[in-house]
């Protein structure tokens, strides 16, 4: 069964190593859809869609595919169109993928699983899905870096058989094929790292950079502001999509059927602008759902990625600073053997350079995720001040067209009021 019709598309191009990249990641919005000048034939890009979504299997075994459409002329896909069927699952393979490999990076949201099982088909959800699925593809084909992933690459053009293998290769070697006594080690580390903070034998190691905690209190104040914004966002759409208007308008008309006359000529009038203010007012909040709540809820589901690289660098930094000091402790150690165990000297010495190896990469890891994050902190500030802004400027014309509709609405009827009112006058009722 198809849940959506072919016209629900968007085609996101992205010319790539090109000083118009960015005014071009820029001029696509959350909305779903982008409108792209013709892109040169000696320039890269990156054209990504999600469509047509349809609703696959019966009971708790069914689900949603999505088309996933990418025209490219990169020279690392095959050919220049490929289309293929993905599920929500294969997205969320991605997105995993994606926090492995690129630590420091702000990997786009996903939208949230339904919580409710009865809304998991409803046809709005699914438009707000496949709309949300389409700008997760389209921030990972707009990225400097993560627009050239294998990972991201695999996605777009293996085959469903090839797919399935693909996606079971990478999953060797993850959590859930872990033997059991890997999960007994795994728990034993944490519970002995939890006593010993508990216990006061170890304190966790944060660091002490002026500049990294405001950008931390930054980070929680803009998550309370848009969680506020986007639950009264909420309440405007929910109160747009209330029916008091109609029904209203239903009871007025039906009693200027009763009266007839020029009185029911005028209660019809009233009953009918009220119907057709609320059917505006239905088509807005529809519109208010699409391009202001989820852009707003969108934006809340990227701070939740900001917070998880923030929780990525404390645990690289923690790493770091334990190695310096088993690095520190082993050095100390080894001039204590060149005094009274001369015959343990080398393999301490080679236990060292080793300790130093591991020490070096950690502050490598370290180091990459600062700098990817300072990159990426710039990059969502410009994204959010484009998309938000538009959101609110979208917000705010709507609102005033909506008025207008009503003023006008209001302004034909009063006429025939006053005419009534008048003859009523005259007539001494």
């Amino acid at each position: 069964m198809s849940v959506s019709s072919s016209s629900h598309h968007s085609d996101h191009s992205y010319i790539l190593n090109s000083p118009g990249a960015m005014a071009s990641r820029q001029r696509s919005s959350l909305r779903g859809t982008s409108s792209l000048s013709p892109v040169a034939p000696d320039q890269q890009y990156l054209s990504i869609s999600v469509t047509d979504p349809v609703k696959l299997g019966m009971g708790v075994q069914a689900y949603i595919s999505y088309r996933v459409t990418t025209k490219t002329n990169m020279e690392d896909y095959r050919g220049v169109e490929k289309m293929v069927i993905r599920r929500y699952s294969d997205f969320a393979w991605l997105h995993e993928r994606l926090s492995e490999k690129y630590k420091g990076i702000f990997i786009p949201p996903l939208p949230e699983k339904s919580a409710v099982e009865k809304f998991r088909f409803s046809a709005e959800f699914i438009e707000v899905r496949r709309r949300a699925l389409d700008v997760f593809l389209h921030r990972i084909a707009s990225h400097p870096q993560l627009r050239f992933s294998e990972d991201l690459r695999n996605f777009l053009q293996a085959d469903e058989e090839i797919w399935a293998m693909e996606r079971a290769r990478s999953q060797e070697g993850t959590l859930f094929k872990k033997k059991p006594s890997d999960f007994m080690q795994i728990f034993k580390d944490v519970q002995s790292k939890v006593s010993d903070v508990v216990l006061g034998k170890e304190k966790p190691l944060e660091e002490s950079n002026p500049d990294y905690e405001k950008l931390k209190h930054y980070i929680l104040e803009l998550e309370e502001h848009l969680g506020e914004s986007q639950k009264q966002a909420f309440r405007v759409v929910k109160r747009h999509r209330g029916q008091a208007l109609s029904e209203f308008g239903r009871a007025v008309k039906s009693l200027g059927d009763c009266e007839g006359g020029s009185l029911g000529k005028a209660f019809s009038g009233l009953g009918g602008r009220s119907e057709f203010l609320s059917y505006k007012l239905q088509n807005q909040a529809q519109d208010l759902l699409m391009n202001f709540e989820e852009p707003l809820k969108e934006y809340m589901r990227t701070v939740q990625s900001i917070k998880v690289v923030m929780g990525d660098r404390a645990q690289a930094f923690r790493q770091q600073q334990e190695l310096s000091e088993a690095t520190k402790l082993k050095e100390i150690n080894l001039e204590k053997l060149r005094l009274v165990r001369p015959d343990r000297v080398a393999e301490a010495e080679i236990e060292l350079r080793e300790m130093r190896v591991q020490c070096d990469e950690a502050t490598r890891r370290f180091e990459e995720i600062v700098k990817r994050m300072q990159k990426e902190l710039v990059r969502f500030q410009e994204d959010k001040t484009h998309d938000l802004g538009l959101a609110f400027h979208d917000f705010a014309e709507g609102q005033a067209q909506l008025a207008n509709d009503t003023a006008d609405a209001w302004r034909t009827l009063l006429p025939d009021l006053e005419s009534w009112s008048q003859v009523a006058e005259n007539n001494g009722i």
